[in-house]
């Protein structure tokens, strides 16, 4: 599944590491990639959609419409 996220507070790279790890820790073999400047989280997972977005709020970001 491919899910694509608009985090509209993603600041810089950190940002981006920050929430790839934390997917990561998640779903290991989860794809991920964050465009820092769209303001953009698109993952490719066998995780729930549910369950991405809980983990990036977690990690102290909001998602457009979550």
């Amino acid at each position: 599944m491919a899910l694509k996220l608009k985090v509209p507070n993603i600041a810089c790279d950190a940002c981006a590491e920050k929430i790839t790890d934390a997917i990561h820790v998640m779903e290991p073999d989860a794809l991920v990639d964050v465009n820092v400047q769209d303001k953009t989280v698109t993952v490719k997972s066998d995780a729930s959609e549910e369950s991405i977005k809980q983990v990036i709020v977690a990690s102290g970001y909001s998602i457009e419409g979550y």
